[in-house]
């Protein structure tokens, strides 16, 4: 029992030494998000070509979505929550329009491979990636390998495509690029406390509370609704995050994206392969062509308005809107708006269409063998 808890430890400072190693080469070669992008890169390639025995666990990713979420409730005051609210139809048009675009890609797919329709659109659509694979885990006749191999590669292709369109010329966004937001103050360790020791706390129960109550990203939920109420109900100090923090935050969570890629569990590999690298990148071609649509109605920066309409998940954007100084609480409005409506309306539609299909479907079969 205490040869495998010390191989379990040996595991993990093995898995933390190679992200930070991935981090510090990132940031020395001076790659957009490095300690998200180089733990997530260098994770991947040791546990696929180095074949070294990495490990993560999903609890210190949680705590690192935590973090983020702190920070997101501070941006969403009072003046934000109206902006966010009176962009609400514009919110459900993007959306909307962001699923259909899965869904045409999903069928276009479908008629061009041997996967099956329904599969892709699960594997397609950017609701979050726990809550599609356990849509698929529920629904029998959906290969789950798929569904899981197209979501991670779409998030492991934005995470690693967003930074560098983010600091492209034709977005411009050079940190304090994203020009509707003020520059947020850099924080020190020493100004977190006192406070901190009693958010820390309601955070974590935050979180808690989101998860039994089957919140998606619960981990995110709790702390950003926790810390708005906190900042619309009282005057208290609520502090800043120092930099080291966050980048902190992306270690855990970029380490833990890194390893969730896992190719030799595919059939047909090459064609699965193309699929999910050619549906990532004409979704990611869409998004950018809402965001564009959406820079010019609202006057937003390209930098937000690109994070905003972005399939990624919402940790990974919020950081990266802190890192271009972009509109954080626009951000995360667009962001969270898709992931509840995904999760709330579109997964229950999901459900009802796939098994109508199903049963269509075997009752064809059932009466061609008769």
């Amino acid at each position: 029992m205490h040869k495998l808890g010390s191989h379990v430890v040996f595991r993990f400072f093995l898995s933390l030494g190679v992200s930070v190693l991935g981090g510090l080469l990132f940031t020395a070669i001076h790659t957009p998000i490095p300690w998200l992008l180089g733990p997530m890169i260098f994770m991947l390639l040791g546990s696929q070509l180095a074949k070294l025995p990495l490990m993560w666990p999903t609890s210190i990713r949680d705590y690192g979505i935590l973090i983020v979420g702190y920070s997101i409730g501070l941006t969403l005051t009072g003046e934000a929550l109206q902006g966010i609210l009176h962009q609400l139809p514009m919110m459900l048009l993007m959306t909307l329009l962001l699923i259909g675009l899965c869904t045409l890609t999903a069928y276009v797919a479908s008629k061009l491979t041997d996967f099956d329709f329904p599969s892709l659109l699960v594997g397609s659509i950017p609701g979050g990636l726990s809550q599609m694979v356990s849509l698929a885990e529920e629904m029998k006749s959906i290969n789950l390998t798929l569904v899981t191999f197209l979501q991670v590669t779409r998030l492991i292709m934005i995470v690693f495509c967003v930074p560098f369109l983010l600091f492209s010329p034709w977005i411009g966004g050079t940190t304090g690029g994203g020009t509707d937001q003020p520059m947020i103050e850099p924080a020190t360790w020493s100004a977190l406390f006192p406070e901190i020791l009693l958010y820390a706390p309601l955070c974590v129960a935050g979180a808690w509370v989101a998860r039994k109550l089957r919140f998606p990203t619960a981990f995110m939920l709790g702390p950003m609704i926790v810390m708005c109420i906190i900042q619309l109900s009282t005057a208290m100090h609520t502090p800043n995050l120092p930099s080291s923090l966050l980048n902190i935050s992306q270690i855990m969570i970029g380490s833990h994206v890194g390893l969730m890629l896992r190719p030799q569990q595919l059939q047909r590999k090459m064609q699965t392969v193309t699929l999910a690298i050619m549906s990532s990148v004409l979704l990611i071609a869409g998004s950018l062509g809402l965001s564009y649509l959406l820079m010019n109605m609202f006057s937003l920066s390209a930098a937000t308005s690109l994070l905003s309409m972005a399939p990624g998940g919402m940790d990974q954007m919020s950081i990266m809107a802190h890192e271009v100084n972009a509109n954080l609480s626009v951000v995360s409005g667009y962001q969270l708006f898709r992931i509840l409506f995904i999760f709330f309306i579109v997964s229950s539609l999901l459900k009802i269409i796939l098994m109508h299909m199903l049963r269509k479907k075997e009752a064809s079969t059932s009466s061609s063998v008769t």
